[in-house]
């Protein structure tokens, strides 16, 4: 399905991408990245299935080694739940300064290889090394090196997919995991996908799989069957997306300074709230937790959004916008509290509480070069 042994350069991708003057684009996911932290700073738990994240109450993985993994045990799964599928699991408590730490040194080395880096998280980001600024000579000998080079510096595995848009590399990262890599190369995409289940698809979740399965769809191949018309009354607004997706098409470029729509944060009480006291607390602990992260993005934006979960999971959300960007901390704090307090007393209590800066500024325009790359992708079909 378009996927090399880790070993083998492929000279191919490299000048089919070039002919067409397609992107080069790589996917680099770190293997169970906060669990592999663990095990790397401490020996013993090394080849033992470790979860990361709240052992009692309403504790949930955060992260799981793939020793765990092979027992059922996921990220976002209750940790109850973990622990019966797998009763020697051992769960450690999150460590995010270790975390960041490695983050730092593995975005150093993918900022070596190109200026063009997106991150999506502490553990994975997309790469445009369309331009081979070292001269290595392909986009796969690039991948590999950063590869080799997180291992080495950090003792730590990454996976790399190797395509010509983000959404071909981001599958093509999951394929061989972990520490593998998978090159999908130009005019393979979309057979690619059709070959894959649907549930491979990025953003299709379980809702949307059970949906698409009464609909007959179960793979990429069911999927690209349906016409644009059938999609949009079947899927509305989701239908594009689809069709695109279906075909292994991806438009977007990598913003090395993406915009983000929101910047925000939440909290999971171990036992539910309702004290109007306790509850303006925990806004007070969210907004400082929020604001640093406003901060580090240097982000500004117009409409504060409070989320607040209920113990039947129903959930309630307000917002209010103004008409310039929230000035700084203390208005953000004001917003916050005035929205909470406009829903007390609370109807029952909740569980969750997350505040949230929207209307971001600073959206940013496609090149010409990109706006290029997008018509040789389409031309592949």
């Amino acid at each position: 399905m378009g996927c090399m042994a880790d070993d083998v350069a492929d000279d191919e991708m490299e000048d089919g991408a070039e002919a067409a003057g397609l992107r080069k684009i790589i996917h680099v996911d770190m293997d169970a990245f906060f669990a592999s932290v663990e095990q790397r700073d401490n020996p013993e738990l090394r080849g033992k299935p470790v979860a990361v994240g709240g052992s009692s109450g309403r504790g949930v993985v955060a992260a799981a080694s793939y020793e765990a993994r092979k027992f059922g045990v996921r990220s976002a799964m209750p940790s109850v739940t973990a622990k019966r599928k797998c009763p020697d699991l051992i769960f450690v408590k999150s460590r995010f300064d270790a975390y960041r730490e490695a983050s730092q040194q593995i975005r150093a080395i993918f900022n070596h290889f190109t200026p063009l880096v997106e991150p999506l998280s502490l553990d994975e980001a997309y790469l445009d090394v369309t331009e081979d600024i070292h001269g290595l000579g392909s986009a796969t000998l690039i991948a590999q090196e950063i590869r080799r080079r997180i291992r080495e510096e950090t003792q730590l595995t990454a996976s790399a997919g190797v395509s010509y848009n983000k959404f071909l590399a981001k599958l093509a990262s999951d394929q061989n995991k972990p520490d593998g890599i998978c090159v999908i190369r130009p005019g393979q995409g979309a057979a690619f996908v059709q070959s894959l289940p649907i549930r491979r698809f990025h953003g299709v979740g379980p809702k949307a799989e059970e949906k698409m399965k009464r609909l007959g769809i179960e793979t990429g191949a069911d999927l690209a069957a349906k016409d644009r018309d059938w999609l949009r009354a079947n899927f509305g607004s989701f239908s594009d997306y689809l069709y695109r997706a279906a075909r292994g098409i991806d438009l977007r470029p990598v913003r090395s300074n993406r915009t983000r729509k929101s910047v925000g944060g939440e909290r999971t009480f171990h036992e539910d709230q309702s004290a109007p006291e306790e509850l303006h607390e925990t806004m007070d602990r969210i907004v400082d937790i929020v604001w640093e992260r406003i901060e580090r993005n240097k982000a500004r934006g117009r409409t504060v959004t409070m989320k607040l979960k209920y113990n039947d999971f129903t959930i309630n959300t307000r917002a209010k916008s103004l008409d310039r960007v929230v000035a700084d901390k203390a208005e953000f704090a004001r917003i916050g509290h005035e929205l909470l307090e406009a829903e007390l007393p609370l109807p029952r209590p909740i569980r969750l509480m997350g505040l949230t800066l929207g209307s971001l500024e600073g959206v940013t325009k496609k090149t010409r070069r990109e706006r290029e790359a997008d018509k040789a992708q389409l031309n592949l079909l």
